[in-house]
């Protein structure tokens, strides 16, 4: 198993001077659980990895490339129904998050059918896909997955308020800029963690 994750954990929580003990207690976790995450036995989730980066005080990318390097890797897609649009982003988010598994689709059904079967991190929608809503996708995969993180894509930014009435946690617009998923991925809402979750 690749230990890039675990050593980049170890490293930034002695920088802050926590115990494993300190930095569970933040966490909302058991220290067992930090120490699994330190051994490399296991990996957290994207909802948890956004915490760390919270609590350690560090860019979430700095923990998405490391932990995307592992076996269990971070699993990114994004769905646009406009080809060139999605093969341009498709590069702007390998070279934001490199390591990560990053998909693209341009039919909604397609994107349904891939999270039915792999674990989805981070969705990337666009709103208007032909005849069907970005809106309707999001909570198409949040019931396969209710830890998925949506965010929206479009280029018409009268669209937000719509958007904030679903469960997704940001809204870019077109077109996709390294700077603009930095900016997201720092924003990415996170549940409270209560007593020993994500073991």
């Amino acid at each position: 198993m690749n230990t890039l994750f675990a050593e980049t954990l170890r490293k930034l929580r002695k920088e802050k001077g926590l115990s494993q003990v300190q930095l569970g207690k933040q966490m909302f976790v058991n220290s067992s659980t930090i120490t699994r995450w330190e051994n490399a036995s296991r990996l957290p989730d994207a909802t948890t990895i956004t915490r760390l980066a919270k609590v350690l005080d560090v860019d979430i990318i700095t923990l998405l490339s490391a932990a995307a390097e592992s076996n269990e890797s971070f699993n990114i897609i994004m769905v646009d129904d406009n080809k060139d649009i999605l093969t341009d982003s498709l590069f702007v988010l390998e070279d934001v998050v490199p390591g990560a598994t990053t998909t693209g689709f341009n039919k909604p059904q397609k994107a349904i059918e891939y999270a039915k079967a792999n674990r989805i991190d981070l969705a990337i929608l666009d709103i208007e896909l032909g005849t069907t809503s970005g809106l309707d996708l999001c909570q198409a995969l949040l019931e396969i997955n209710p830890c998925t993180k949506v965010i929206y894509l479009t280029a018409y930014p009268d669209y937000a308020l719509n958007a904030w009435d679903t469960d997704a946690c940001g809204f870019m617009v077109k077109p996709l800029t390294p700077e603009s998923v930095h900016r997201q991925l720092k924003k990415l809402h996170c549940p409270l963690l209560m007593g020993g979750a994500n073991p």
